[in-house]
């Protein structure tokens, strides 16, 4: 019974929509779940040189998230389950036509409750209409916006961009710093000339150990079937940047967390894997709600390391199958993303705050979403290339871009 529901399982394949390491942890999750998967972009060097990498054969690429419904109609594939690693692929899906959905089956939802995640306008107004705990936010939707903002909140805030996928394609960054009204004026100018709306957030003051982050899976049916908790342990850059080096908490830890998130995830009718990320504001002690990534993230390989694989249940979920709720996972396990943390730790030696012990010890000790015994030319490959970029850069006298810069352009903390 159990080998003929194995050999069943595996005739029905994932295409994997997306790039970078949250591609590549999805991949990797799909494969040790003996569940077959097809990665579409053929274009990225990161998971090209995976042992676990499949094009599917007979097919072209759809040219990105706008060709997705003519692409799928060319596909000699009878069915298959789409699994979406970006916003932009994540929109397009939950976009696609009626007719090609009985074929091409998702675990994402309704293309309006999407948008209230993605949208960091309409996400600030869904927070303040829930009365979640969440930072202070302006919207700048004419020139005159920013000039109503009172001078001490203008100090303490930065400029967000309502479309982050686009932000970081135009500006390589998560958000502009504010240091003078003219300076935010300007930065301002800057982002509409690329045609991008941008909204003024608080900063909610903290150490990187501050964030914790909620992650799970919500079912067709509106059911939590996993929550994973996680702590950010270091970041780069300091500000604005993405997790370095991490730990698996309980989920006792961030209650309130949850039972805010669980709300919103209603309200919006989420369905499939979600990201959460808060801040626990050491002026009050309480956990803000910062932003909510409604499908797979960078460290979706950490949690099903940890028992929590969400790239399974949303394979399940979209086929309308039964899938089990978890129940625990691994608590106290850590990941590093070595790339980065390596800038994060020279700058904690330089304020003393990290032995070179501890330094060493928390790499030998963790896991890494590139790195894996198993599969590991990614890593090697990605590491060459660093390499080879610095010593070009050095040669012509500037810094010159790696894998790691092309990394964060593709993933989300």
């Amino acid at each position: 019974m159990r080998s003929a529901a194995r050999r069943r399982d595996r005739g029905i394949p994932v295409l994997v929509l997306g790039t970078g390491i949250t591609a590549l942890g999805v991949q990797r999750a799909l494969a040790r779940a003996g569940i077959p998967c097809f990665m579409v972009d053929r274009g990225d060097p990161l998971l090209l040189r995976s042992r676990r990498y499949r094009a599917l054969p007979g097919s072209d690429e759809p040219g990105g998230p706008a060709g997705l419904d003519a692409w799928l109609r060319r596909l000699p594939l009878d069915r298959a389950v789409l699994l979406p690693c970006s916003d932009a692929w994540s929109a397009a899906v939950a976009e696609r036509a009626v007719e090609l959905r009985q074929r091409f089956p998702a675990s994402v939802p309704e293309p309006a409750s999407l948008e209230r995640l993605i949208d960091k306008s309409l996400f600030a107004e869904t927070l303040k209409e829930l009365e979640i705990p969440r930072p202070r936010m302006w919207r700048l939707d004419d020139a005159g916006a920013l000039d109503l903002v009172p001078d001490e909140a203008l100090a303490s805030a930065f400029l967000k961009p309502t479309d982050s996928g686009r932000f970081q394609a135009a500006f390589g960054a998560k958000a502009f710093e504010v240091e003078s009204r003219a300076g935010a004026r300007a930065r301002l100018g800057q982002a509409r000339a690329e045609g991008l709306e941008m909204i003024l957030q608080e900063y909610v003051p903290g150490p990187p150990s501050a964030h914790r982050f909620v992650d799970g899976f919500r079912d067709r049916e509106g059911r939590i079937r996993a929550r994973f908790a996680r702590q950010r342990l270091r970041m780069y850059p300091p500000r604005f940047g993405n997790s370095t080096f991490m730990r698996s908490i309980p989920l006792d830890e961030v209650t309130d967390a949850v039972a805010a998130l669980d709300r919103l995830l209603e309200v919006v009718d989420h369905r499939g894997p979600f990201s959460a990320e808060f801040k626990r504001d050491r002026r009050d002690g309480v956990d803000r709600l910062l932003e909510v990534n409604g499908r797979p993230w960078w460290y979706v390989g950490f949690a099903a390391r940890c028992g929590v694989d969400v790239a399974r249940m949303a394979w399940l979920d979209a086929q309308d199958r039964d899938l089990p709720s978890v129940g625990s996972y691994a608590i106290g396990r850590t990941c590093v993303f070595p790339y980065y943390d390596y800038f994060a730790c020279r700058e904690a030696r330089r304020r003393a705050e990290l032995s070179l012990g501890a330094w060493v010890g928390s790499w030998l000790r963790a896991s890494q979403p590139v790195f894996d015994w198993s599969d590991p030319w990614p890593a090697a490959a990605g590491a060459a290339d660093v390499i080879a970029a610095r010593v070009r850069g050095s040669a012509q006298g500037r810094p010159e871009s790696g894998s790691g810069e092309r990394l964060a352009a593709a993933g989300d903390r």
